[in-house]
């Protein structure tokens, strides 16, 4: 990399040469105001330079898989929850680094990426195709690891921007099955009994995700306001438990009991007091353990979730459906989106709209039978007959 002075309007700048952009071919030069001693400027020039060149040696062999392992995952680690940093890294290890992992950082190119996008979505070696939503993830991975390389110099353009990723609009959608209210009824007379029925039933009455139901502690309990706080969660990672904070900024809420569900949690805090007193456990901050005291493992709860599925006989649906029922039916018993929207923790709104726009009751029918009435023509007023009547009683007595 080289460096030189010029001169403009009076003032010298140091300008340091960096070569041609690998994408669009044109000379990228960077300028740097050195005042008006020319001998100063071009001391700068040679400094910038010279450290240029030493930090050039290093990117110059620095491969894209030993960057994107040894100094940018490493770096994410302090900024990402735990669940999102082994994402990233398990697609780095699988996915990015057996294919690209060996490319010079500064040689990497769209076309290569075009590839490895194409590999995955449709290979040729007998492995399984990934779906569009997962490659778009590491995709994501990609570009943003190119990201913070640009923005540290180590690369001119972040090629990424170029490759042609699957687009979000392509991916199918998720289909969420739900239960009806009989169906719903059916399985909880099938859990009744289960050890683990209180937090099934509070999985059903309030739509909470299975890592807030199983992170909830007995000091989140409002009993003289029949309310529940939601600020934690328990997740598995690999079979390993880690406590997180919760998926999104809304996540942590506070939810209204019906006293029913009231009274299930009140019963199983006296049952799970004796039952771990049994066994020389005083007491517990966890609402739901097992046995001997220790956390309930999120694999626990949605095996006998399964169990007691298949024994009740109604729809297979996952654990998570527990969550998608309440909305569900919430939204068809004409409960306020906004209200559906914050028991369930959602982000924002629209999402809640979109994941139970085909549950809302006659909305459709209800917006014809206005617009109907809006286009009716006017009735007119009824008249009077006092007017002719008079008129006529005066021609016959003429």
């Amino acid at each position: 990399m080289k460096g030189y002075v010029a001169r403009r309007r009076g003032r010298y700048y140091a300008i340091i040469y960096e070569g041609l952009d690998p994408i669009t071919g044109k000379e990228r030069r960077s300028w740097y105001p050195a005042g008006t001693d020319r001998a100063e400027a071009e001391r700068l020039a040679a400094r910038l330079a010279a450290e240029r060149n030493g930090r050039d040696d290093e990117v110059r062999s620095l491969s894209f898989g030993a960057y994107l392992t040894a100094q940018w995952l490493p770096a994410m680690r302090l900024q990402l929850a735990e669940v999102t940093y082994r994402g990233y890294e398990n697609k780095a290890t699988l996915h990015i680094v057996p294919a690209i992992g060996r490319i010079g950082i500064r040689r990497l190119r769209p076309e290569h990426l075009d590839r490895l996008y194409d590999t995955l979505l449709h290979p040729t070696d007998g492995r399984r195709a990934l779906a569009p939503k997962t490659v778009y993830e590491i995709h994501l991975v990609i570009r943003g690891a190119l990201r913070d390389a640009e923005r540290r110099g180590m690369v001119n353009r972040n090629v990424a921007l170029l490759a042609r990723s699957p687009l979000r609009r392509s991916f199918p959608a998720v289909e969420r099955r739900a239960w009806t209210a009989g169906e719903l009824r059916t399985f909880l007379r099938a859990a009744a009994g289960h050890r683990l029925f209180p937090a099934l039933w509070l999985a059903a009455s309030t739509g909470m995700r299975r890592s807030e139901l199983l992170g909830l502690q007995w000091s989140d309990l409002n009993v003289g306001r029949a309310r529940l706080s939601i600020n934690r969660g328990l997740v598995a990672i690999g079979y390993e438990l880690h406590e997180s904070r919760g998926k999104t900024a809304n996540a942590r809420r506070n939810i209204d009991l019906d006293p029913t569900t009231l009274d299930i949690l009140q019963a199983w805090q006296a049952y799970q007091a004796a039952e771990l007193a049994a066994v020389g456990i005083e007491n517990t901050r966890r609402m739901f353990t097992d046995a001997s005291g220790g956390p309930v493992h999120p694999h626990a709860i949605s095996q006998s979730f399964d169990r007691i599925v298949r024994r009740a006989g109604v729809p297979v649906i996952p654990l998570h459906g527990l969550r998608h029922t309440h909305g569900s039916l919430l939204i068809e018993a004409g409960v306020p989106v906004k209200v559906v929207s914050e028991r369930l923790g959602h982000s924002r709104q629209v999402f809640t709209i979109e994941t139970y726009q085909h549950v809302m009751p006659g909305m459709q029918a209800a917006a014809a039978a206005t617009f109907e009435a809006l286009m009716a023509p006017p009735i007119p007023p009824a008249t009077s007959s006092t007017g002719s009547d008079r008129r006529n009683t005066r021609r016959k007595t003429a």
